[in-house]
């Protein structure tokens, strides 16, 4: 019986293999030491200065008041309930300008691939325009020239007096909770459920059969007959609370103070420029055989549209898409720039000049921008997931 030959480990360093190991252990080693080094020297220098450490200023009270917060809030609050507004006004700022800018761009992207000369040539006007200047200038125009210019309360514009707009800012009607708000939501719940179900029956019984059904009709009626049958036992679901105008300003309602109205108006309009080419690069991307083939079946431009070219140029639109939502997401921090109370006006600015825990605060500020924009990747790579094409 014959022996196996034996094989020569060669661990020298000339084998290519051994010389990447040992340039990545020395990389390692070499970071963690400069970390190491910067973590004694803090340290040091925080004791010297008679500086503590750690996160128990956060049950201290934080003592100033906050103008906006969606939550309840005094000035006798803890600094952790200043976390909570900052945080809650931040997340509020993104969402409204991911809507925003996810409509307006869309609208923008589709115009600039319309066959009408003015529509397509004001789009590229729109997009080369606000792409083009910085997000700080737009927000300070919003805010310094457009905003702070609007008259007083006592002058104020008003739509039917409900709404009013000055430059105290932009005061709608709000809904307060009553005692038919949880029945009211069930049987919308229940309407909504009925109707996707609804939806997947026909949709199997028209892969099955060949007949198309009506859905919106039944849809229609669940969703008006459910929640009027639980307002008629139950009563009203909210009340509103309207804006008045008491003494010099409005009380009442819910007000879009003008830091947050510039903001949004500013990354909206600016992050709508950038969604706006990434909607027409991603539809062009869509070969024209299939624009074709839809025509040839008789299919009028908005059905090939929406059944044929968006959800292909969705594969396409998606990855830069998430890129966009996650830079109104950082952009949002220069709401500091015109007093917006938002993470880093609240914690990283006035929580951390009153405590001096310099370390501690910018430490969270960024967790939280990178625990939203993770959030925000997971989402949307989830979602083009879902859509992505699955060869066979």
């Amino acid at each position: 019986m014959s022996q196996r030959p034996t094989v020569k480990r060669d661990f020298s360093f000339g084998n290519p293999t051994v010389r990447a190991w040992l340039y990545q252990i020395v990389a390692i080693v070499a970071v963690l030491a400069v970390v190491g080094y910067l973590i004694h020297n803090t340290v040091i220098n925080l004791a010297n200065r008679g500086i503590t450490s750690g996160f128990g200023f956060l049950d201290r009270s934080a003592g100033f008041g906050i103008v906006q917060h969606l939550i309840e809030y005094t000035e006798g609050d803890t600094y952790a309930r200043v976390f909570m507004v900052g945080l809650t006004n931040t997340l509020l700022v993104s969402a409204l300008c991911i809507v925003f800018a996810s409509i307006l761009g869309f609208a923008v992207g589709l115009a600039r691939l319309s066959e009408n000369w003015l529509l397509r040539k004001l789009s590229t006007i729109y997009i080369e325009t606000f792409r083009n200047i910085p997000p700080l200038l737009q927000i300070f125009f919003w805010y310094f020239a457009v905003l702070r210019n609007l008259p007083g309360p006592r002058q104020a514009l008003n739509a039917f007096d409900l709404a009013f707009v000055s430059n105290r800012g932009l005061y709608i009607p709000w809904p307060e909770y009553a005692p038919g708000t949880w029945p009211f939501l069930i049987a919308l719940a229940l309407a909504v459920l009925g109707c996707v179900a609804l939806f997947r029956y026909n949709r199997k019984h028209q892969l099955k059969t060949g007949q198309l059904r009506r859905t919106w009709p039944a849809a229609v009626g669940l969703l008006v007959l459910l929640p009027l049958i639980a307002h008629t036992l139950f009563g009203a679901a909210m009340h509103w609370d309207v804006p008045e105008l008491r003494g010099f300003n409005f009380r009442g309602g819910f007000v879009m103070i003008p830091e947050l109205a510039a903001l949004t108006l500013a990354l909206s309009v600016y992050t709508s420029s950038f969604i706006a080419e990434v909607i027409r690069s991603g539809i062009q991307s869509v070969p024209h055989g299939q624009n074709e083939a839809a025509r040839s079946l008789g299919l009028p431009n908005p059905v090939t549209m929406r059944q044929v070219i968006i959800p292909q140029a969705m594969r396409v639109i998606i990855p830069p898409l998430t890129s966009q939502y996650l830079n109104i997401v950082k952009n949002s921090s220069l709401a500091a720039a015109i007093g917006y109370p938002d993470m880093v006006s609240l914690f990283a600015g006035t929580v951390l000049n009153q405590t001096g825990q310099a370390i501690e605060t910018i430490a969270i500020t960024m967790a939280v921008y990178l625990i939203i924009s993770l959030i925000i990747s997971l989402l949307m790579n989830l979602y083009n997931r879902k859509i992505a094409l699955v060869e066979r």
